[in-house]
């Protein structure tokens, strides 16, 4: 499964947020982007999407 834009954004907005409020340097965000790029090119690639996807059904599945 490929990020949807809207969960990519949100992400990114979540990464600025902390960057500005929570003291995140830049230069560590950038490595845990770096990371996110080798661990979606890794053998545990299908595990972190079924489990992004598992929690994005729960999510949906709330009734509010």
């Amino acid at each position: 499964m490929a990020l949807s834009v809207s969960a990519v954004l949100l992400l990114l907005v979540i990464v600025v947020l902390l960057v500005r409020k929570a003291g995140l340097k830049p230069l560590h965000a950038l490595v845990c982007v770096l990371l996110g790029f080798y661990l979606a090119g890794s053998n545990m690639a299908p595990t972190i999407d079924d489990f992004s996807t598992s929690i994005g059904d729960m999510i949906s599945a709330i009734d509010f």
